[in-house]
């Protein structure tokens, strides 16, 4: 399946089957913690009116709001990811990673090409759409982290330094520096996420 392809199979999914999808999974993780909607609200300094939404499948749940839930429930952000159970254990089928995309600001879609988020190792191919950027809120967490692309261009800012890296080349950091991507061409970006130990 070439890049093209895949791209445009990913966009037939509705934005709403997308946020009945976190809806549920939010729903769920609350209340196994026995959390109110108005709790989990106070926690994750998100309005409860919001959270009520998500659950019932609606909204446009910003990458900062499922964060600040991910973390108010004290699970790992990847925790949202939907898909089958991979079988076999070690091997990850393409039709059965685990996906995450986030509707806002702009559709970012995250999959896992490990089994599972339990691992010393993390693996993520993510389609990074024309525009966007987390310059506002940069990724921090302990370990190191390699990014690759395979396809497009994307700028790469580790603490106060930039790069821009084109299709093949790759960049290793300290993911415990401040970083943050963009995406400023008007084309979809695809790269490999590699870290250590997991933090999505």
């Amino acid at each position: 399946m070439n890049e093209r392809t895949e791209r445009d199979e990913l966009s037939t999914e509705s934005h709403t089957d997308i946020v009945i999808g976190l809806g549920t999974a939010i729903r769920a993780a609350r209340r196994e913690q026995g959390m109110t909607v108005e709790r989990l609200g106070r926690v994750a300094g998100v309005s409860t009116g919001l959270i009520s939404q998500l659950e019932r499948g609606r909204g446009n749940p910003s990458f900062l709001t499922l964060r600040r839930l991910a973390e108010a429930l004290e699970l790992p952000f990847g925790h949202f990811m939907q898909g089958p159970r991979p079988q076999g254990g070690m091997v990850v089928r393409a039709d059965q990673r685990k996906r995450l995309v986030q509707p806002q600001p702009a559709e970012i879609v995250h999959e896992l090409l490990t089994p599972d988020l339990r691992r010393s190792l993390e693996v993520l191919r993510t389609t990074v759409p024309p525009g966007w950027s987390n310059q506002d809120q940069p990724f921090q967490h302990v370990g190191e982290e390699c990014v690759h692309v395979l396809v497009g261009t994307l700028e790469v800012t580790v603490g106060t330094s930039s790069w821009e890296l084109a299709e093949g080349d790759s960049i290793t950091y300290d993911s415990a520096t401040p970083h943050w991507y963009a995406n400023r061409t008007d084309t979809p970006v695809v790269v490999i996420g590699a870290v250590t130990p997991p933090s999505f």
